[in-house]
């Protein structure tokens, strides 16, 4: 079954073009992003993959590891790295699993169980399940899927919005609304009484309905 919020990101051992890794022990106490793609060196991946590394001093401002996924084997990720340093402007900079044998795609509900054999022999459109995001918080729990189609380029920019508000809202007792951004107003979470809410923020706040209590961004 695919994994949802609030499920245990399954752990793994895998090869990386950084050497191998055990999952938990790679993210550590922070937060991690796991990007997966169908196969290497097709074309939108392509630009996911510089487009990240140009922007992962971004996320290691927030405490975020990223690390992208894809079938082919090692060599294939070397190979693949060189075209898009001179496509993208930005080669990898981060670990890319090379997921030879479809372990890690099943594990987080990717690919069907019964995918086996050389994963080179199967074309992008087999494995168009493989455009996922997946953030992983310092619980090891699953915090945000996105499921992008082939045809359609991932939005980082958005993930690093949401990892904002998750970060945010981790640690402040608030929910973000919508269209969200940093230093925006933020709503009192639900689970907050009006009492321990007064404790909180003395000065009141917005209330355009009794369950709708807008305050200032606590950051």
């Amino acid at each position: 079954m695919a994994l949802t919020i609030g499920d245990t990101a399954p752990d793994f051992e895998a090869d990386t073009t950084e050497g191998r890794i055990a999952f938990h022990d790679w993210i550590g106490d922070g937060w991690a992003v796991l990007f997966s793609h169908p196969r290497n060196f097709t074309p939108v991946c392509t630009t996911e993959l510089g487009y990240m590394a140009s922007i992962k001093p971004e996320f290691d401002k927030r405490g975020t590891k990223i690390i992208g996924l894809s079938v082919d084997p090692l060599d294939n990720h070397e190979k693949w790295a060189q075209d898009i340093a001179e496509t993208q402007g930005t080669a990898p900079n981060y670990p890319l699993i090379s997921d030879t044998d479809h372990n890690v795609a099943k594990l987080y509900g990717m690919l069907p169980a019964d995918v086996e054999g050389d994963p080179t022999a199967r074309t992008p459109a087999q494995n168009q399940t493989l455009r996922n995001v997946f953030v992983i918080g310092p619980d090891k729990k699953v915090k945000l899927v996105l499921i992008y189609p082939m045809t359609t380029g991932r939005n980082f920019d958005e993930v690093l919005r949401v990892l904002d508000s998750l970060q945010l809202t981790a640690k402040h007792a608030v929910a973000t609304p919508a269209q969200w951004q940093p230093g925006d107003d933020v709503i009192i979470a639900g689970s907050v009484s009006d009492d321990a809410a007064k404790e909180k923020y003395p000065d009141g706040w917005d209330a355009p309905r009794p369950w709708l209590r807008i305050v200032p961004s606590p950051n």
